[in-house]
């Protein structure tokens, strides 16, 4: 049995906070060939997460929050925020599926932020297709400005606003 308790989440905040990224996972799954994958990411604010899809195979993503506060964004093909739902430990909505071919990403706003995501697998390398055009590659110049704006932008708002 694989228990997640409050010691796994502490130590995955720990390697959160001592990384680069300002996140670190945890799988669930044995191997990433597995049918359903299931990891816990504890992510602490200002990591970045560039807006993508998931066209081959499928593949929907289920997001429970754990432990925190995150915001999960959803947008159209040009950028433009079409749906912000805020996720927080104990309070409802708790969780959001999200279909496989909707541009979406999530945003941390409150540090020891722990999420579940559970989707289909086997893994499969993300194409150039899956990530968003609009938005900057993870360690860019302009990707901590884009991560300034997930944390404020609103429902009908786009990057180029920024």
């Amino acid at each position: 049995m694989k228990i997640i308790d409050k010691e796994l989440m502490d130590k995955l905040t720990e390697e959160a906070l001592a990384s680069e990224r300002k996140r670190s996972h945890y799988n669930l799954h044995a191997s990433l060939d597995e049918d359903i994958h299931r990891l816990c990411i504890a992510a602490e604010p200002g990591t970045y997460v560039k807006p993508h899809r998931h066209l081959e195979g499928n593949k929907w993503e289920l997001m429970v929050v754990l432990r925190g506060h995150v915001s999960i964004l959803q947008y159209d093909d040009d950028g433009k925020v079409i749906r912000r739902v805020e996720l927080q430990a104990g309070e409802a909505p708790a969780a959001v599926e999200i279909a496989a071919d909707s541009w979406h990403n999530f945003v941390v706003l409150k540090s020891g932020s722990v999420v579940m995501e559970v989707k289909r697998g086997p893994y499969q390398r993300p194409s150039a297709a899956d990530f968003a055009s609009w938005a900057p590659d993870e360690g860019e110049a302009a990707a901590p400005a884009f991560c300034k704006w997930f944390e404020q932008c609103t429902v009908d708002s786009r990057p180029e606003q920024i």
